[in-house]
């Protein structure tokens, strides 16, 4: 066998090997800046939702308390 058809064939699989394992290091780069920012969503949901769940508490504590009134006054 022809040393250069060995050496070239032992090059194009570093070369492969090479470019899967820059593709894989910048994909996980990538997933773990897109988790951060799912992170923040989650972070701004859950404030919104605690929010939303002290709004609607106070809204049926004065339902009521209307209510009650209501039912007192006849």
């Amino acid at each position: 066998m022809d040393w250069t058809i060995i050496l070239t064939g032992i090059g194009t699989v570093i070369a492969v090997v090479a470019s899967n394992i820059a593709l894989i290091s910048w994909i996980r780069s990538d997933l773990k800046s897109f988790e951060a920012e799912v992170r923040g969503w989650r972070r701004e949901i859950n404030k919104e939702m605690k929010d939303f769940h002290v709004r609607l508490c106070s809204i049926e504590s004065r339902y009521h308390q209307q209510d009650m009134k209501i039912k007192t006054d006849l």
